[in-house]
């Protein structure tokens, strides 16, 4: 096994906690200016790296690894980063932190450079509105951010878990905002520990990757990077921040999104995982991250380099496009359907789902219903195709939170009962088609439809926008074992009287393919086919890298200087 970096040590002791308000010894620091110009893409950086350090290997199994039990699946994270010269960045951050809150429920924090070089970070658990109390925000100053709402993938809900995480390495201080899952987690933070020294606080993947990027070899980040892509192995989007920079990160595969946008008025910069968060900010939207790229925001401007897996030539005008592996699920619920991906707006690609799911299973039915709020955008569309009225047959309670996104399954059952009511009026005497996003476990569906029926409906005949998940996803999407996932160990008739529904049926992975391929082609769909984009261990935990000695985490406040 070759060592990670040869010759020596790349930890160094990690620095010491320090509460709120407190300061370790400074660097001076540049913060970013506006630029006018898109960021260029330069390939002869990343072309540098091509070949040059070989792929880590396959990951050993994880003797003993837990994972809890979940119902659907659901997202890892949201992300953000701003870069907002004479302005208060940290409240912009929060501003997008709250339009990326449908990505995770359990944890926020936001992170900051100050003007003297120190970086400050704030976490708590719960909603952003939690996480912060008054004065939080006040209390991280800086014209650059990074911030982070948290589902976890790897790692149990605690504070020590939550997000931004910031460590301290040869390059000075880092801190990192993660969203996906790296597969090879647990060999990486065994070799950092043995090999460098590296002190763990949390049993995140994030903190592996943190550890790494900041120790990492290379003449500046974006070359550290690079250096990281070549041995990772999964899914990442990142926002990072130096004392001088904001950086953003997508994985050579670009399985999780993140995009660009500028602020008002040449006002600074923003990355965020969806368009959503620019719009909530005014920012206008430049482009999506490319697989492999990576931005670098100074004081100097805006600059853009992508790296090229091993496989690419860059330079042979005959070789295929780049490969691209992004989550389907961003298009069929993760993403909100407000926000753009690959030019389309996600409502109505949902709508299309919705239409083709109509034309593969036909319904006769009174009224078409969607189980609000995620699957409304493909009933409409269902309705739509079909001629069957659409109509508003339960009403969301949205104070109750998103049952999916919580990771206990108990919390989940009770949420169930209370997030629903029907409307008897509306339903009394309709046979109903009950659009649905996806059945996983299939513990949530049948007290869905028995509130239904209950309400006075006389047949429903579900379809699901979803086709059959029968593989879970290692790659930042936290969802049942094989062996938990209802298609996976049941036939469809099997399915439908579990439900308790009339009818069942699926949308097919060619139907949903119909519509996603319409943008730049590449999409894993891994949970439908088991054809993963990188190799994955199928017994890797949500709680691989939870050890019984390692239980202490950062406070709630932290700052770190250069």
């Amino acid at each position: 096994m070759q060592p990670l970096h040869p010759g020596r040590p790349l930890c160094r002791a990690a620095p010491p906690v320090v509460p709120a308000g407190a300061r370790m010894t400074e660097s001076s620091a540049r913060h970013p200016t506006g630029n006018r110009e898109t960021p260029p893409v330069d390939r002869r950086r990343a072309a540098k790296y091509n070949g040059a350090m070989p792929a880590s290997p396959s990951s050993p199994a994880m003797p003993g690894a837990r994972r809890p039990r979940n119902d659907q699946p659901r997202e890892a994270c949201g992300v953000i980063g701003v870069s907002a010269p004479g302005a208060h960045s940290a409240t912009l951050t929060a501003v997008g932190l709250f339009a990326l809150q449908h990505r995770g429920q359990e944890s926020a924090g936001v992170a900051t450079a100050d003007a003297e070089g120190s970086l400050r970070v704030h976490t708590g658990m719960g909603l952003v509105s939690e996480a912060f109390a008054d004065g939080d925000l006040d209390r991280l100053p800086g014209a650059i951010a990074i911030g982070h709402t948290r589902y976890s993938t790897t790692g149990a809900s605690h504070r020590r878990n939550a997000q931004p995480l910031l460590v301290h390495g040869e390059h000075g201080p880092l801190a990192v905002a993660h969203n996906g899952n790296i597969v090879n987690s647990p060999l990486l933070r065994q070799r950092l520990q043995t090999e460098r020294g590296c002190h763990f606080t949390t049993s995140t993947d994030s903190e592996v990757i943190a550890h790494l990027l900041a120790n990492a070899p290379g003449a500046d980040w974006t070359e550290r990077l690079f250096y990281g892509m070549q041995r990772m192995e999964g899914a990442f989007s990142l926002t990072l921040l130096t004392p001088e920079l904001l950086i953003a990160a997508r994985d050579p595969l670009g399985i999780r999104p993140l995009c660009l946008g500028r602020l008002p008025d040449d006002g600074g910069w923003v990355a965020a995982s969806e368009t959503c968060a620019l719009d909530h900010l005014q920012a206008d939207f430049v482009r999506e991250l490319q697989p492999g790229e990576v931005v670098t925001i100074s004081a100097e401007g805006i600059h853009s380099a992508v790296y090229d897996r091993p496989d690419h030539d860059p330079n042979d005008p005959s070789a295929p496009a780049r490969r691209r592996a992004l989550c389907v699920f961003e298009w069929i619920y993760f993403a909100r359907p407000d926000s753009v991906m690959d030019g389309r707006l996600m409502h109505s690609a949902r709508e299309e789902m919705g239409a083709r799911l109509a034309r593969e299973h036909p319904a006769a039915a009174d009224l078409v219903i969607g189980i609000p709020d995620s699957s409304t955008s493909a009933a409409v569309g269902f309705a739509q195709e079909s001629g069957i009225p659409f109509a508003n047959g339960l009403v969301r309670n949205r104070y109750v939170g998103r049952t999916f996104i919580e990771p206990e399954q108990q919390r989940r059952d009770r949420g169930v009962r209370q997030k629903f009511n029907p409307m008897p009026a509306v339903l009394r005497g309709k046979r109903l088609v009950v659009v649905d996003d996806s059945i996983v476990r299939g513990t949530t569906t049948p007290h869905v439809v028995a509130l239904l029926r209950r309400a006075g409906a006389t047949e429903i005949h579900l379809r699901v926008c979803a086709p059959p998940i029968k593989h879970p996803c290692y790659l930042g999407v936290d969802m049942a074992t094989r062996r938990e996932l209802i298609a996976a160990n049941k036939s469809l008739a099997e399915i439908r009287e579990l439900t308790g529904a009339d009818t069942l049926g699926y949308l097919s992975v060619a139907g949903l393919m119909s519509v996603a391929r319409t943008g730049p082609a590449g999409f894993c769909d891994a949970c439908f086919t088991g054809n993963y984009p990188v190799p994955v261990q199928l017994d890797l935990g949500k709680l691989a890298l939870e050890t019984s000695g390692e239980t202490s985490g950062a406070p709630a406040s932290e700052t770190a200087g250069a």
